[in-house]
């Protein structure tokens, strides 16, 4: 017989279990695809560097401990030279800093980030936005955003409370809800109806990945928040004004936070698609939105693990209180070196989504050849494909076929389960692949050879 003691541990053996987050699928494919020496497709990670000029300032700000100078109009030629100096000094002193004033940037910054820099990531929105409703007291620099989503999640919940979160996903949305207790309830974005016909052959310029407003409704209608990444991975849908504005009417109907993860932000493509600053496009959901952004994707810069949060005023301490408790701050070199960042000119950022839809495009069009079913991504960098059409590949679970591809072709993906959180359906389940194509022009060609001449 089972006593109540015991029903009780059991439930919270149950609960514990519940709350387990397992490995990252997607960090598990890029360790086997270094384990298999595969072409790794998997995770969404540049393989190139950060601008040249960014680098010097890092390197500038961990050895001299001390912010640059900035004499004449060359930077980049004056920041190496002070770099020069500063090396030759320490050199000279034995690896001291030999800076009067002591070592700065290898030390604490104030835990919500330096002032200079929470005042250029505002300026930042009015120069790419046009958005003048940003003050440096409503932004936290955090790690990366990651840790950013992770703050805006246990600031607004409790647990128990509902996360809207629309799938497929990026897995980190779910297990961050796990940690903090929190309840994800789904909404399935799915490819247009006008589209499914077109998607059997390979997928039209007209689809796209669209929500069911019904569906939305009625997660809801008892939810805290929802999760909202546009330019959205894995899928490449970038949310529209008219879905935006349906978005924010629900928020406000049943009071729900919004969390929007910005960080594709720059990779938008073709006329009719660019990104949408939610609070400056709707001001009257302003004090319900949290905005998570990172300069990782956008910098090739992702083990730098530098974000921020844009909160409303009335979640400041709170916020920054969580965030203090759960990583102090964000690096200070890197923090310095952002500024460097945000100082590129606008052409940098401009080419970003030239550079990254080329490569969408190349990858697309030989998963198509292929037999792979592709849905042409209206930003980011990923191809969520259909690949049950594929020979070699039909009859496959969609961890088969992820495996299959590492293991015979060399060919590292995520199997697209691995984005969904419930129970799935024939029109998802053991369907799709993901694949990201923001890797080098080199390794792209090689995945591409791979595939051709193997699959």
């Amino acid at each position: 017989m089972t006593t109540k003691g015991e029903e009780n541990n059991d439930r919270s053996a149950d609960d514990i279990q519940n709350a387990v987050v397992q490995e990252s699928q997607i960090r598990k494919m890029t360790r086997l695809a270094t384990e298999y020496q595969a072409v790794n497709l998997s995770q969404g990670f540049p393989n190139e560097s950060p601008p040249w000029i960014v680098k010097l300032a890092l390197a500038h700000g961990v050895l001299s401990g001390r912010p640059y100078e900035e004499n004449g109009s060359n930077a980049s030629e004056n920041l190496q030279s002070s770099l020069q100096s500063s090396l030759s000094s320490m050199i000279a002193c034995g690896g001291a800093t030999a800076t009067a004033g002591g070592d700065q940037l290898n030390q604490y910054s104030p835990p919500c980030g330096r002032c200079d820099l929470r005042s250029s990531v505002a300026d930042y929105y009015k120069r790419f936005y046009c958005y003048y409703g940003v003050g440096i007291e409503d932004i936290t620099i955090t790690l990366g955003a990651t840790e950013a989503l992770a703050s805006a999640l246990r600031t607004i919940g409790r647990p128990g409370d509902k996360c809207v979160i629309f799938e497929p996903f990026h897995e980190l949305y779910p297990s961050q809800c796990k940690l903090f207790y929190l309840e994800p309830t789904y909404v399935t974005l799915r490819p247009s109806a006008s589209s499914n016909e077109e998607a059997s052959n390979n997928g039209s310029t007209n689809t796209r990945w669209e929500y069911d407003k019904e569906e939305l409704e009625a997660a809801m209608s008892d939810a805290k928040m929802l999760v909202l990444n546009t330019p959205h991975n894995p899928t490449g849908k970038v949310f529209n004004k008219s879905e935006l504005a349906h978005i924010v009417s629900l928020c406000l109907k049943y009071e729900v936070y919004l969390i929007t993860d910005d960080i594709y932000e720059h990779m938008c493509y073709g006329k009719d698609h660019h990104h949408i600053v939610v609070p400056h496009e709707f001001p009257e959901i302003k004090e319900r939105t949290l905005m998570c952004n990172s300069i990782g994707k956008s910098a090739s810069a992702t083990g730098w693990r530098l974000g921020w949060c844009v909160h409303p005023s009335h979640l400041r301490n709170t916020y920054r209180g969580i965030h203090d408790q759960l990583c102090v701050m964000t690096p200070h070199p890197m923090q310095y070196a952002t500024l460097s960042y945000l100082s590129l000119p606008d052409t940098y950022f401009e080419g970003l989504s030239r550079k990254y839809y080329g490569r969408v495009l190349k990858l697309g069009n030989a998963l198509k050849s292929k037999g792979f079913g592709v849905i042409p991504p209206e930003g980011a960098y990923y191809l969520f494909v259909d690949y049950t059409s594929v020979q070699g590949l039909k009859g496959m679970s969609s961890e088969e076929a992820s495996m299959y591809l590492l293991k015979s072709i060399g060919v590292a993906c995520v199997p697209g389960d691995n984005f969904y959180g419930k129970e799935l359906d024939q029109t998802t389940k053991n369907k799709y692949l993901r694949f990201a194509a923001c890797r080098s022009d080199e390794d792209l060609d090689e995945a591409i050879r791979l595939l051709k001449e193997k699959l």
